[in-house]
């Protein structure tokens, strides 16, 4: 793998994307359990749990609102807007981790 950044001329459109962009609900935890992101990236999340989960954000009117995932099910959001989105599993509420999103 090569690192990002740096002083390349490259605007990143037609680069493929930057790995790191998947959530796994595994262990009943998130990971990564912090996510950094650009505005206009999608982050999907994969349950991998035997257990369902959601993925809702913390507080209301939040963005993220995934129905109960089953084994197997993902989820997907595009973040649009930059801020630190907190969300949790309203099922195990202690499962919690936050996406920030970047300009």
């Amino acid at each position: 793998m090569s690192p990002t950044g740096g002083a390349s001329g490259a605007s990143g459109a037609d680069a493929a994307p930057v790995a790191g962009n998947a959530v796994a609900i595994s262990g009943f935890a998130f990971g990564p359990a912090a996510l950094t992101v650009k505005v206009g990236t999608t982050v999907t999340w994969t349950n991998k749990d035997s257990d369902a989960h959601t993925v809702t954000s913390q507080g209301s009117g939040g963005p993220l609102q995934s129905k109960a995932l089953a084994t197997g099910e993902s989820y997907s959001y595009t973040f649009t807007a930059p801020g630190t989105y907190a969300y949790l599993c309203t099922i195990h509420p202690f499962m919690t981790a936050t996406v920030t999103v970047t300009p």
